[in-house]
C-alpha cells in the first residue's frame, strides 16, 4: 500500500502557509519553490484542500489562508481531501474471480472483515495525528538550524 506524495505535498503546503503567514504572500508559486515542485500541481492540491474546507485560495495575489487551527486538523481529514480513492474502500478485489471455483467464488466473503478492520485502524490512526505537532516539530527543528 502507498499513499501519494500528495499527502506530503498537502501537509507542507499547510506548514508553509502557516510559517509564513503575515511575512510572505502564500501563493502557489512561492509554495512550489519550497515544496521542489510544479505550480500546477500545487494548485490542484490547494482546489483539493480548498474544496475540503480547510483553507481559503483567494486567486491572484491574495494567497491562502488556513480555516482552522492546525491541532484540528487531522492526517485523516488531509487523507480524504487530497487521496482521490480516500472515499472508496482502501483493498479493492480483482473484480472476475471464477465463480465455480471454491476460492473464487469465497474470496470476497473470508477477506472482508479483515480488510474491513484494517482500514478502520489505519483511519483511526491517521485521526490520531494532527498538524499542530507537525508544526512544534518544524518550529524545533528552524530554532535547532
Amino acid at each position: 500500500m502507498q499513499i501519494s506524495t500528495k499527502f506530503t505535498i498537502a501537509v507542507h503546503i499547510l506548514m508553509a502557509a502557516k510559517y509564513f503567514e503575515g511575512k510572505q504572500k502564500i501563493t502557489s508559486s512561492f509554495l512550489a519553490g519550497s515544496i521542489g515542485s510544479n505550480p500546477v500541481i500545487v494548485r490542484n492540491i490547494m482546489l483539493q484542500l480548498q474544496e475540503a474546507g480547510l483553507i481559503n485560495v483567494k486567486r491572484g495575489p491574495g494567497g491562502i489562508t488556513i480555516n482552522r487551527p492546525l491541532s484540528q486538523i487531522t492526517y485523516l481529514d488531509i487523507y480524504k481531501a487530497v487521496e482521490t480513492n480516500s472515499g472508496n474502500d482502501l483493498f479493492r478485489f480483482h473484480e472476475n474471480p471464477n465463480p465455480r471455483c471454491p476460492v473464487g467464488r469465497n474470496i470476497f466473503k473470508a477477506m472482508d472483515d479483515s480488510l474491513d478492520q484494517i482500514q478502520r485502524a489505519l483511519e483511526k490512526e491517521l485521526a490520531a495525528h494532527n498538524l499542530g505537532a507537525v508544526y512544534d516539530n518544524i518550529e524545533a527543528a528552524v530554532e535547532a538550524s
